[in-house]
């Protein structure tokens, strides 16, 4: 008995996960348990950004709350889009780096990706 009853639990687990999983792919959702709610961004390579300029200073971003490479990806692309400002993310080390060619304040790259949900802990 205690194993017909173990197993009907187990199959709901299951089941309900599966329908968790098939409604979020249905309705869009690119990273199912990211923090970002799968508004990341997909997987995929991002070209290197190109600067206009040669590069004047060179920073490291401490990030935390990235749990997948979307999250990555998004912070990637979140920092690229600031003139002036080329971003690697290393997911693993919870960081990126910077590199600028023109003078950017710390607050503007922590803004940057505070607005999209991370937390920035330092900025070096």
């Amino acid at each position: 008995m205690t194993d017909v009853i173990v197993s009907v639990i187990l199959l709901i687990l299951v089941g309900s996960a599966a329908a968790y999983i098939v409604r979020a792919k249905r309705s869009g959702v690119k990273c199912i348990g990211c923090p970002a709610g799968g508004s990341c961004p997909g997987s995929g390579k991002m070209p290197k950004k190109k600067l206009d300029g040669p590069v004047i200073g060179r920073k490291t971003m401490q990030i935390s709350g990235m749990h997948c490479a979307h999250c990555a990806m998004d912070v990637t692309k979140t920092l690229n889009q600031i003139d002036g400002v080329r971003a690697e993310v290393n997911l693993s080390k919870g960081s990126a780096r910077i590199s600028c060619d023109r003078e950017i304040t710390n607050d503007v790259l922590k803004n940057a990706v505070e607005k999209i949900g991370y937390q920035v802990t330092r900025i070096s």
